[in-house]
């Protein structure tokens, strides 16, 4: 293939990737009220439930790490990659018909919702983060670089994490019946309520098997850095 026919195809393929997050945009959220917003409010709004639960319920009082920065990166790392997951769910079903223009491959109506996912949540994370460090109820992340890293490594897992369930999601109806329950346990175990650290040690060496134990854990190194201890792993969290 020569430079020009190549470059030629990469414009093609941003054309239609861009044209599948319009639509994914409009179908999803469609054009009335709050619209595309809702892609932000959404996640904001479930990580403010758990941020009054764990203000109401005292967490302070167990740990010395700031309640709403741990409900923060917790809540905030678990919709990452769980709303990933979640999405690539019928996303070939439902975009079946487009199949029709050759320009159109299964590849790139996943790519174009799990993008758009991914930059949902991470929207709406910097939101959150911004707006709790505004009114003073968060202190400002120590290691930024370690902080984006880890984000980052979450949100790859979940990419690929989306792109492994789309098909059993799809053609298993008793796989899809079981999600549910499957991402509530994967919730439990994420690391999202919970640091290592705080676990007896045989239970450490369990919860270092689950790849997204390791993203939550660097995550959470950016961001309270000398506060807290981590085990996270980010080689064997890239091989997962």
């Amino acid at each position: 293939m020569t430079n020009g026919s190549l470059l030629h195809s990469l414009k093609i393929q941003q054309r239609v990737i861009y044209a599948l997050l319009m639509r994914e945009i409009l179908t999803r959220y469609g054009r009335n009220n709050i619209g595309f917003l809702w892609l932000i409010f959404e996640p904001l709004f479930f990580v403010s439930v758990f941020v009054v639960l764990a203000i109401t319920y005292r967490f302070d009082n167990i740990t010395a790490v700031p309640v709403v920065a741990f409900a923060v990166t917790g809540y905030g790392s678990l919709i990452l990659w769980r709303n990933m997951a979640d999405r690539s769910k019928s996303a070939i079903s439902s975009n079946a018909a487009l199949m029709h223009h050759k320009n159109v491959k299964v590849n790139d109506i996943l790519f174009a919702r799990l993008l758009l996912e991914m930059l949902g949540v991470s929207a709406a994370f910097l939101v959150l983060v911004l707006t709790f460090l505004g009114i003073g109820m968060m202190p400002p992340p120590e290691d930024i670089f370690t902080l984006l890293m880890g984000w980052l490594l979450l949100a790859w897992f979940g990419f690929a994490f989306g792109l492994c369930l789309a098909v059993p999601l799809e053609k298993i109806e008793s796989f899809n019946r079981m999600w549910g329950y499957i991402s509530l346990v994967l919730f439990m175990l994420s690391g999202a309520g919970f640091m290592v650290d705080w676990l007896p040690k045989p239970m450490q060496d369990f919860m270092l098997w689950i790849p997204m134990v390791h993203g939550v854990e660097m995550l959470r190194n950016g961001y309270f850095g000398s506060l807290v201890i981590t085990y996270e792993s980010p080689d064997l969290f890239d091989r997962c």
